[in-house]
This record gives C-alpha cells, sequence and structure tokens, in this order.
C-alpha cells in the first residue's frame, strides 16, 4: 500500500483501491490532490497484477469536484492561468484513464459526488451508491461549464433532455432517484455498502480482464463510429480475444463440465 496525504492507493488481490483522503473537505479537488489523483489511476491503469479499480471516497463524501476554496485563492491571486490549465493537465487525463483503461472500474459512490466528482463516478463501468449518497452537476451554480467528460458521458446515461435539465439546473439526485434515471448501477444500504463494493470487485477480479477489456474499448469505438466501423473494430477484439489464455482454458472448461479459472490473461 502507498499512500499520501490526500489519496490512497492500495493493491489485494487483483484490485486496486483509490481512494480520495481529504474528509473535512468532502473530497474536494486542489491541485495537490488532482496530481496525486492521476498518477494513482494512471499506476492501476498500467499496473498488470490490478485486474479492477475502485474509486472510492473517505468520510461522508465521495468527491465534490473542484476546491473552490483553493479556486477563489487563485482567482483573487491575480495569476488565473491555473484554472484553465487544470482541465488539460489534470481533469482530462485522470478521466481518460478511468474511461479507457483495459480493466474494469467501479465508482463507490458512498456520500455525494458533485461537480467534477459526479463526472469521475460516470466514467466508471458501475457506480455502487450508498443509500445516503447522490449526484449534482454543479457546474452552472458557480458560472462554470461541465468538465471531466460529463458532456459525453452523461447524456449517454440519462438521454440528452435530461442531461441538459441537470447541467442546467443543478440539484442533488438522491439514491433511489439516480438507479431509475441510470446514474447508479446499484443502490445499497450504507451499512452494507463496503460488502457490496468488495463482492463486486472480486466477481470482476476473478474474471477474463481482457475480455472486460476489449468490452470497455468496443463500446467507447462504437459510441462514435457508424455500424461498419464498429464491426470491424469488434472483429479486432475478437481476435485480441481469442487468442488469451483465458479463452483456451474456458472453452476447455466447457467442453469438460467444469468452472472456468480466469487469469486475466
Amino acid at each position: 500500500m502507498t499512500e499520501t496525504e490526500l489519496v490512497s492507493y492500495a493493491v489485494a488481490d487483483g484490485v486496486a483501491t483509490i481512494a480520495l483522503n481529504r474528509p473535512d473537505a468532502m473530497n474536494s479537488l486542489n491541485i495537490a490532490t488532482k496530481e496525486a489523483l492521476l498518477t494513482a489511476v494512471q499506476a492501476a491503469a498500467t499496473d498488470d497484477a490490478v485486474r479492477v479499480v475502485v474509486l472510492t471516497g473517505s468520510g461522508r463524501a465521495f468527491c465534490v469536484g473542484q476546491d473552490l476554496k483553493e479556486h477563489i485563492e487563485i482567482l483573487n491571486s491575480g495569476t488565473t492561468e491555473a484554472l484553465f490549465t487544470t482541465v488539460d493537465i489534470h481533469y482530462n487525463p485522470t478521466v481518460t484513464a478511468l474511461a479507457t483503461m483495459p480493466k474494469p472500474v467501479i465508482a463507490a459512490v458512498n456520500g455525494v459526488a458533485a461537480g467534477a466528482g459526479a463526472s469521475l463516478a460516470f466514467a466508471c463501468d458501475f457506480r455502487v451508491v450508498a443509500q445516503s449518497a447522490g449526484f449534482n452537476l454543479a457546474f452552472t451554480g458557480v458560472a462554470l461549464s461541465c468538465d471531466t467528460g460529463s458532456s459525453w458521458t452523461l447524456q449517454r446515461l440519462v438521454g440528452r433532455a435530461r442531461a441538459v435539465e441537470m447541467l442546467y439546473f443543478p440539484r442533488t439526485i438522491k439514491a433511489d432517484e439516480s438507479l431509475s434515471l441510470g446514474l447508479a448501477s446499484s443502490v445499497v444500504p450504507d451499512e452494507g455498502f463496503a460488502e457490496a463494493v468488495a463482492e463486486l470487485a472480486a466477481r470482476l477480479a476473478a474474471g477474463p480482464t481482457v475480455a472486460y477489456g476489449a468490452i470497455r474499448r468496443s463500446l467507447e469505438f462504437s459510441a462514435g463510429n457508424d455500424f461498419a466501423d464498429s464491426l470491424a473494430f469488434e472483429s479486432s477484439m475478437m481476435a485480441l480475444t481469442g487468442s488469451t489464455a483465458d479463452h483456451r482454458a474456458a472453452v476447455e472448461a466447457f467442453v469438460n463440465k467444469q468452472k472456468p479459472t480466469f487469469q486475466g490473461r
């Protein structure tokens, strides 16, 4: 386990857990936290020992997005370059790594996820949401546009009309409504939250990692390409997964009426 004051990163049994660790600030993202988070996410993306990633927060919040206290200090300093470069330097590479790494990603939404915090969760494959948690697309509340990929992910989860409403008129969308809208993959009681996340992470860590990554890549590709090109990309992913040890072992297990054991390669 490695840990900074701001972000913890631990790997066990194929599961990398990345936890924002500013509970007193509701895990808001100042520059130092954004840098630590980017480092952790990129490490998980490239570590062959990691077969699934869990992103979560400490304390009562998942992540409330940009640290507005630091933000106003920078605004008042007269040197505002950091405000306009952080999207490209921090937010975009972090959410890109989350959305495109060749392995599953779970957002364990333990509390409120607002602004960029919500956007980070939307980039994950699964959003396990505690009953007391919720989402808030807070950007226009501080007169800003959306960022961290939410213009792409949100409308694919809830449709364009609903996405416009959520972004124009931010409000806290509680867990049960999040589930009905498609923002949450599942909602679990607070007292069983950690166990539910661990169960899903273990299931994914024991699965065919290369196949999961290929499916992620196929879905992303088809979202921006036509049917014919998507078929061609599917074919390339089928060739990739068909050459894995997991595929061979799974076919042999099927023929022998056994349960396959996947090694993630």
